[in-house]
């Protein structure tokens, strides 16, 4: 297996390229930012790809940033976010397309060196190794959707019928509304939403989506 690394630590970084050739995968690039990482995945095309969290310049999210191009660009490359910090909507994301080939874990809570690259050969091969710490924090913090959040009572209930295939005329027998005012709702959840015009059922496919998964 053929592996980048991305670590700005020098000792970790290093560390992480002398246990990963005693167990015969290659390091075929250890980078220490995001900009190398992404220049050595283009470059190498790994089967995986180790990403740490906060790297040069700004030490914030440059890691999870470029982890996300990555499953975005090369979705037939593993990547294993291993960091002390827990971003909760970086995680999500790296999620939400596909949940294989992907994991996120916690250097605190590595207890062995085997456990560590098991996981990473599990990510390779298309699973997934996520910390139960990740994973409680992602139930505690559930997805929040800005455009849902600004909708009222009326256009949540209207929107949830639109999820179970109601039609407007549909709706507005269901509801006791005039067509008039179930059409003035759903343009209204349409613009909250920041759904462009489209002449086509098109936005209400996106806003019915948008609902399942928040």
């Amino acid at each position: 297996m053929r592996v980048v690394i991305a670590e700005d630590n020098p000792l970790l970084r290093d560390g992480m390229l002398l246990l990963l050739g005693e167990h015969d995968i290659e390091v075929v690039a250890a980078v220490s930012d995001a900009t190398a990482l992404l220049d050595a995945v283009e470059r190498e095309r790994p089967e995986a790809a180790v990403v740490d969290v906060r790297m040069p310049p700004t030490f914030t999210d440059e890691g999870l940033r470029a982890a996300l191009t990555l499953r975005s660009a090369y979705p037939s490359i593993g990547v294993l976010v291993f960091s002390q910090w827990i971003e909760t909507s970086y995680a999500r994301q790296l999620l939400v397309e596909n949940a294989g080939k992907v994991g996120y874990l916690l250097k605190d809570r590595i207890v062995s060196t085997d456990e560590f690259v098991e996981a990473l050969r599990r990510v390779a091969a298309g699973g997934t190794a996520l910390d139960p710490e990740v994973v409680r924090h992602l139930l505690a913090a559930p997805s929040v959707d800005a455009g849902l959040a600004r909708l009222s009572a009326r256009e949540r209930e209207i929107l949830g019928l639109l999820a179970e295939g109601r039609s407007n005329v549909a709706i507005a027998e269901s509801l006791h509304l005039a067509d008039r005012s179930v059409e003035k709702h759903v343009t209204a959840i349409f613009t909250k939403l920041d759904l462009p015009h489209d002449r086509s059922d098109h936005r209400r496919v996106l806003a019915v989506l948008r609902y399942l998964r928040a």
